[in-house]
């Protein structure tokens, strides 16, 4: 059973890897907003692999955790480079 978990790891850093490639080589700021994205959720699937391998329910708390960040972050950026800025003029945060 070890070995399955380790070779889903493995693929999951392949393919974090080859995100982080993206990410760098992007032409557009969305291609790279997507590609960081997609580093933040295979994190999340790797911190979930880990916590099954391990056999502890710690490290989902901790999955749960950084997907929201990874949400909001995302959600922050885009919204930066729509508008510039955090809020709106006229508006107070």
């Amino acid at each position: 059973m070890t070995g399955i978990f380790l070779i889903t790891s493995i693929a999951i850093l392949i393919t974090m890897a080859l995100a982080l490639i993206r990410a760098m080589l992007g032409p557009t700021v969305f291609d790279r907003v997507l590609a960081l994205n997609m580093v933040g959720t295979k994190t999340v699937l790797l911190i979930a692999v880990v916590d099954v391998a391990t056999e502890r329910g710690d490290f989902l708390d901790l999955a749960l955790l950084y997907s929201l960040m990874n949400f909001i972050g995302m959600v922050a950026l885009l919204r930066f480079t729509e508008y510039g800025s955090f809020s709106r003029e006229g508006t107070e945060l």
